[in-house]
């Protein structure tokens, strides 16, 4: 109960921290940045979904509600800074059209499924579930922290070549991520408990958390042009997605569930060998047939 308590309690003042540094010049509404009110929409929408999540004893709402939090914070941060600049639009429609899409096929996917293993351990536990969402309030948070106080700010900058390039590097990860989940899912469906190495997958074991890293860098470099001072901490957000899917829920878990699924299978060890944990590099193996 305790740990439970004091990582609820430091996620929140990170948070805080963030949209403290975030805000630096920005808008504010009724004396508070809208960083801050930012921060708040995303625990708090958490924190309501978590009620229900924890009565019925499901996750099956986790990663939509993720979703929905990321188009909700987004929006406030728009209605509550107009006028509405080209560049706050433009990320806006990349944000939405990002977690509409990754949304929807998450929620497909636990349809699917029926349940999702991260969460068996720690659903019966209020404290332990509860910090679960805690988290994704925090997730949500700081990779959207740059776009917020590029989308808040009170001196707007017109689009040049660096949103550009911007535009360029998020169209380049939403797409790898788009066709690394297709591939996968049609894997699945034909080759139902087997590991897939084919399409992207042959040239990277997560290219879709590549892809994901590589979009919010290019969030982050739309953002860059209206940052000034303590805004610039917000580049947090390309870095903390990194660390966050290379060292902590992502990469990690997966990797170890792998090996304790195909132990043994020396087509999975070749595999495993000869493929780059996430940068793609071209394969040195033909894919299994």
């Amino acid at each position: 109960m305790a740990s439970s308590f004091a990582v609820i309690v430091l996620s929140v003042a990170l948070a805080s921290l963030v949209a403290w540094a975030g805000g630096d010049g920005a808008a504010e509404l009724m004396g508070v940045s809208v960083m801050g009110w930012c921060a708040a929409l995303a625990f708090v929408i958490q924190w309501m979904a978590f009620i229900p999540a924890y009565r019925l004893q499901s996750e099956r709402f986790y990663d939509l509600t993720g979703s929905l939090t990321y188009i909700g914070v987004t929006v406030l941060a728009v209605a509550t800074t107009l006028p509405m600049d080209a560049r706050s639009a433009l990320l806006a429609v990349l944000i939405i059209l990002w977690a509409g899409r990754l949304g929807s096929f998450l929620f497909r996917r636990i349809r699917a499924e029926g349940s999702d293993a991260r969460f068996d351990a720690i659903k019966p536990s209020g404290p332990r579930f509860l910090v679960a969402w805690t988290l994704q309030g925090l997730w949500v948070f700081l990779t959207l922290c740059a776009a917020l106080a590029a989308i808040t700010s009170i001196e707007p900058a017109p689009l040049g070549r660096l949103d550009l390039l911007g535009v360029l590097v998020w169209a380049s990860g939403f797409g790898i991520e788009v066709i690394a989940d297709r591939q996968k899912s049609a894997f699945r469906r034909e080759h139902p408990g087997r590991f897939i190495d084919r399409g992207l997958w042959a040239w990277s074991r997560h290219p879709n958390y590549f892809g994901e890293i590589v979009l919010w860098t290019g969030i982050a470099l739309i953002a860059s042009s209206t940052l000034q001072g303590w805004q610039w901490a917000t580049w947090v957000s390309p870095v903390f997605v990194t660390l966050l899917l290379t060292r902590v829920s992502g990469i990690p878990i997966l990797e170890r569930r792998a090996d304790q699924r195909w132990e043994g299978d020396a087509d999975y060890a070749s595999y495993k060998a000869s493929t780059p944990v996430l940068i793609p590099r071209r394969p040195k193996r033909a894919a299994r047939r």
